[in-house]
């Protein structure tokens, strides 16, 4: 007694026959139950028929796909596959055209299926159209049934597409060089050529002889959508099967015929799935151009390489109009050389090579750098000469930027990453720039500087104004660009403030998304924070600062410093000769009780800079604090050391005041803690134990040798 997990409940089908339904076993053999269907229906000889699906991909039933069957399935009785096989094998050879024709049509239908493809194949049916093919005696409808059903035995993978003749290549080429030529046959023998070049190199190779650039790119221009999908699905397999030089030599052809530009055009006319399908070529086509940077950017520079050298010495005398360095000593020259590769923003001026060691993105930021260089002179000198003339801390390094900047480009435009299948996000501003990746660097790196100047970073901000540059243009990038002027005005319109706006209208709206008890832990969770905030205020101002007054005679004059004391009831302050360790609080000779401090004033409505109005630049502006106190309407004049520094004073001192913090550092640093806060006490710690006190800091290691010295080059 069979159980009932192997007991499926089907219909059965025969063309002029009542539907049998059926109980089917299937444990029982395959062949016992067609044996008892074609009983049900007085039918002799049970070998010569199968089973397969009405409705839908009409499969033939096997024992290896007979599980894939569901109760409430519509099956048919048929013709087996080896009786169809052998009728159509026999209708094709037929000497009536009519025959061959329908044997032909109904042979791309049923060719489909596996299970008949081994049993056509199997009586060497594909050498027969083969034949066909390279006999061209046929007419156009008989030909295309012809190269369907080629396609289709083809697509299984039983037989190798290596296996055919070149007579039957050069056939199917002359199909797609034809003018005039019939459409369904050029479609379909585009079809063939695609999954000839896909399958080897060899193949490849006699393709590309037998169908020229020329009249492929003909066939893109064409009207006919399908054609013009195949003929871009060829392309994309010459592309991607093509070796360097080959690819090279393919990519110069495109671009000196605009073939980019048009195919992106095209497919604005496109509809439907045609466009899908479009859309994904055209993601291929970026993909495999800009993936030809891939070896430079997996190549690090060889020290020993003269022309390499030799573009590195190039970038130093572009940016710097240097004496005659023939007349130089040895030891002058090389000198001069550490200096101004310093000036360029190399971390190892000495040797700058070694900055380029790194993979990715290895010699493709020299080339960058070397393009910004000589495409853009005047931007370029103005660039280093800008940085190399600020203060040490505030500027911006060239070259560490540009190797960083290279390497951020690569990963957005997914250099050295293979085509997905499914891929379809391409970047409209490719087809219509030529040197995209370079084009984009010099617009970038441009940027990058600016940013730097409005974030008033210093060194210690490098990694943090780097990803303010990977948002700007990954969200630019995002709205499609259609070229690089349109690039460029967005980008540099989404500048820093532009971007803390973005971020905290993203974090309102994650907010919004929140469940309600999350917000209500939030809100609960803000005044301990806010007051752990406070007291670290509070605790910075009684450790001190060192600040630098400034005059009208010089930017940097003397040292002074000042603090909160312990009880926080008095700022002490008072000048010291050297930029030291934080003096003792009992030097500081000067002191103003904080009962007594009346205001707060920040950037122009300081009174130091009110005296010296039109002199001061923004930086300093952004820098400058001071407090009012209640003698004689006088003021304590701060020019902090930097941003930090001057948001920790400003903020205790309101903290002083009984006002509420105000500075950006203060959002950042409530937001960091809320968020940690919040995953923490959202954690499943059921049981987990948790310590009540912090667990012993382990010993130091013995020694540190499998720590790795970067300053070492890697052999």
């Amino acid at each position: 007694m069979p159980q009932q997990k192997d007991i499926v409940k089907i219909a059965i089908q025969m063309p002029g026959a009542y539907p049998q339904l059926i109980q089917l076993d299937q444990k029982k053999p395959l062949s016992a139950v067609i044996k008892e269907v074609c009983d049900g229906w007085n039918l002799p000889g049970p070998d010569n028929y199968a089973l397969q699906y009405a409705d839908g991909v009409q499969t033939y039933i096997t024992e290896s796909n007979r599980l894939d069957i569901k109760n409430g399935c519509i099956l048919r009785l048929t013709k087996a596959p080896g009786r169809c096989a052998e009728d159509l094998f026999k209708g094709i050879q037929s000497s009536d055209s009519g025959v061959r024709c329908d044997s032909l049509k109904e042979l791309a239908s049923v060719s489909t299926d596996v299970t008949f493809a081994q049993e056509f194949i199997s009586r060497d049916g594909h050498l027969l159209l083969v034949k066909i093919v390279e006999d061209s005696n046929e007419n156009n409808v008989i030909m295309t049934h012809t190269l369907i059903s080629f396609m289709e035995l083809m697509d299984h993978g039983i037989v190798s597409w290596e296996n055919l003749s070149s007579v039957f290549i050069k056939k199917i080429a002359h199909f797609v060089n034809a003018k005039p030529a019939d459409a369904s046959i050029q479609q379909v023998s585009l079809d063939i050529l695609e999954s000839m070049v896909l399958s080897s190199h060899s193949l490849f190779l006699q393709v590309k002889q037998e169908v020229t650039m020329e009249r492929l790119i003909a066939h893109i221009q064409v009207t006919n959508q399908a054609i013009q999908t195949k003929a871009m699905a060829l392309l994309m397999a010459l592309l991607q099967t093509a070796g360097d030089s080959e690819r090279q030599e393919m990519f110069a052809f495109m671009n000196k015929n605009n073939v980019r530009q048009y195919i992106h055009k095209n497919i604005l006319h496109c509809s439907g799935s045609v466009q899908d399908e479009m859309a994904h070529y055209l993601y291929v086509l970026q993909s495999v151009t800009l993936n030809h940077m891939e070896p430079r950017m997996r190549t690090p520079l060889d020290c020993y390489s003269q022309e390499q050298r030799d573009i590195l010495h190039g970038l130093r005398q572009a940016a710097f109009e240097t004496e005659s360095e023939n007349s130089l000593s040895h030891e002058r020259r090389r000198s001069l050389c550490a200096k101004e590769f310093k000036k360029l923003g190399f971390s190892n001026n000495s040797n700058p090579g070694q900055d380029l060691l790194r993979t990715p993105p290895g010699l493709l930021a020299l080339d960058t750098m070397s393009y910004f260089a000589m495409r853009y002179p005047d931007a370029y000198s103005r660039f280093v000469l800008e940085n190399s003339s600020r203060e040490d801390k505030h500027e911006c390094p060239f070259a560490r930027s540009s190797i960083e900047l290279t390497l951020i480009l690569c990963e957005i435009l997914r250099i050295g990453e293979p085509p997905s299948e499914t891929g379809s996000d391409y970047h409209p501003i490719f087809f219509s720039q030529d040197r995209l990746l370079e084009e984009l660097f010099c617009v970038c790196i441009q940027l990058l500087n600016k940013t730097w100047k409005e974030m008033r970073a210093t060194q210690e901000d490098f990694d943090k104004v780097m990803q303010v540059v990977r948002e700007q243009i990954t969200r630019t990038l995002s709205s499609k660009p259609t070229s690089l002027e349109f690039f460029k005005s967005k980008v540099n319109a989404l500048n820093y403030s532009e971007i803390l706006k973005l971020r905290q209208t993203e974090r309102l709206h994650q907010e919004e998304t929140l469940a309600p008890p999350v917000l209500e832990l939030k809100e609960r969770l803000k005044p301990e924070l806010l007051e752990l905030i406070r007291q670290q205020r509070l605790n910075r101002l009684c450790q001190g600062t060192m600040f630098r007054k400034i005059t009208q005679r010089r930017r940097q004059d003397k040292l002074w410093y000042c603090r909160l004391s312990p009880n926080h009831k008095m700022l002490h302050y008072g000048d010291v000769e050297e930029d030291g360790d934080s003096p003792p609080i009992e030097t500081l000779q000067m002191k103003i009780p904080v009962a007594d401090i009346k205001g707060l004033l920040t950037g122009k409505d300081c009174p130091h800079m009110k005296e010296n109005k039109g002199k001061q630049n923004r930086e300093v502006l952004d820098l400058a604090f001071s407090i009012t106190y209640d003698v004689e309407e006088s003021s304590l004049d701060f020019i902090a050391p930097s941003r930090t520094d001057f948001c920790l004073w400003t903020d205790g001192l309101n903290v002083l005041l009984g006002r509420e913090m105000s500075s950006e550092s203060m959002r950042s640093e409530l937001e960091i803690l809320l968020s940690m806060e919040i995953k923490l006490r959202l954690l499943d710690l059921e049981n987990v134990p948790i310590p009540e006190i912090a667990p012993v800091v382990p010993k130091p290691p013995s020694n540190y040798n499998f720590c790795y010295d970067f300053s070492h080059t890697e052999q």
